[in-house]
């Protein structure tokens, strides 16, 4: 299937050219390894064709050393694809002016991502975005589930999403476009064996 050819045409009154450049709501979910990795597999080839990316790390400490990260910043700053930018919750994110003795909460700073992506999502700042290990924070209750399906469904423009995470809240399921479960066979840990460099990081 290399062309993308649908095994069924809708009937929504649609051309065939505005049905396939429609924005997606993407979700990588379930317990195996790659969730992440297939998220940003697909910024690699927005940037190829030049989208600005914003990319926003819910989970993952600012001390993880993110390979993508890396690879990513360094495609974005060539001036050859799109830009790239990069904001991880365990950094404080870069938006938020705050003092040394005002730490957010893992839940605060969470919202705080969250009310941020919804500007983001308002001005139309990226046409992509990654909210990596997003899932998370709506399985913990921290943010509402039906305000983030309400708030993709009423974004502007053409503006793709991607979200990742295990345990994505069914509501989120129906409401997106695309999602793939990340189904764990066989793993090296479960034989005892770390994660290795250039593999998991």
């Amino acid at each position: 299937m290399p062309k993308g050819q649908p095994n069924v045409v809708p009937d929504d009154g649609l051309t065939t050219r505005q049905r396939r450049n429609r924005p997606l709501v993407a979700v990588h979910t379930g317990t195996g390894k790659g969730k992440s990795t297939a998220a940003f597999g697909m910024a690699l080839r927005a940037w190829n064709q030049g989208w600005p990316i914003g990319v926003f790390q819910f989970v993952k400490s600012a001390k993880w050393k993110v390979g993508e990260e890396r690879a990513l910043r360094v495609l974005g700053d060539t001036g050859e694809g799109g830009t790239v930018a990069w904001h991880k919750m365990g950094e404080g994110w870069s938006w938020i002016q705050r003092g040394a003795q005002d730490e957010l909460s893992s839940e605060e700073a969470a919202r705080e991502g969250w009310e941020q992506v919804k500007r983001d999502l308002a001005a139309e700042t990226y046409k992509l975005y990654v909210l990596d290990e997003f899932a998370y924070p709506m399985h913990w209750g921290w943010i509402d589930t039906d305000e983030v399906v309400s708030v993709l469904n009423e974004r502007p423009g053409s503006q793709y999403v991607v979200i990742t995470g295990r345990n994505a809240p069914e509501k989120l399921l129906e409401a997106a476009d695309l999602v793939t479960e990340m189904t764990k066979v066989k793993h090296p840990m479960d034989a005892g064996q770390k994660g290795q460099r250039g593999i998991e990081w």
